[in-house]
């Protein structure tokens, strides 16, 4: 499997004019942030955008982000494997931000969803938690869902993966409405 090619917060604002910028968090972490210009498509959705990516990737660079890079690492490599050429942000949208780059949020944005991170922390330590209260007040084996967090946890650490990162983005504040994903292809079509 190869590593995709990286673009550090520094390089990529000198080149943001030439390049075409595609977001891979869900519609609420890119409502709360994104690069200037970035076309928001959830990972998830990046299957669907395919030939879409592909064309925009024959007329200019791709640039794909997220929080932090893994996700676009993973996008990066969904397109390799469909031979589209792209780089992704080292450190993502908050290295961009930690550089002192700016960050648009659009006016008057309807809600503001939490961050991925943040939303895998609440679910985690709410479900250690409850583990461990059942565990202590009804049977022992409930303690089972801390231990299973825990290494769910550990394995995500050491694949650079989430598994309930990719079960919370599918829960409907998390996912872009199909007019929202379909207008995002247009303007991609169009730039």
């Amino acid at each position: 499997m190869t590593t995709p090619a990286t673009l550090a917060a520094g390089e990529a604002r000198t080149r943001l004019h030439e390049l075409i910028v595609i977001d891979v968090r869900t519609p609420g972490e890119y409502a709360g942030g994104h690069l200037p210009g970035a076309l928001n498509i959830p990972l998830d959705q990046v299957q669907r955008a395919l030939p879409d990516i592909r064309d925009a990737a024959d007329r200019g660079d791709v640039l794909v982000v997220c929080a932090s890079g893994a996700r676009s690492e993973n996008a990066c490599r969904i397109l390799a494997d469909n031979g589209i050429t792209t780089a992704t942000l080292t450190g993502g949208t908050g290295a961009w931000a930690a550089d002192g780059h700016d960050l648009h949020r659009p006016q008057g944005a309807a809600r503001t969803t939490w961050g991925m991170e943040r939303q895998v922390r609440l679910t985690a330590g709410m479900i250690v938690l409850l583990g461990l209260l059942l565990g202590l007040l009804l049977h022992q084996a409930f303690q089972l869902l801390s231990a299973g967090i825990a290494a769910g946890l550990v394995f995500s650490a050491l694949t650079n993966t989430c598994g309930m990162a990719a079960m919370l983005a599918k829960l409907p504040y998390n996912r872009p409405r199909a007019a929202d994903l379909d207008n995002t292809l247009v303007e991609l079509r169009n730039r």
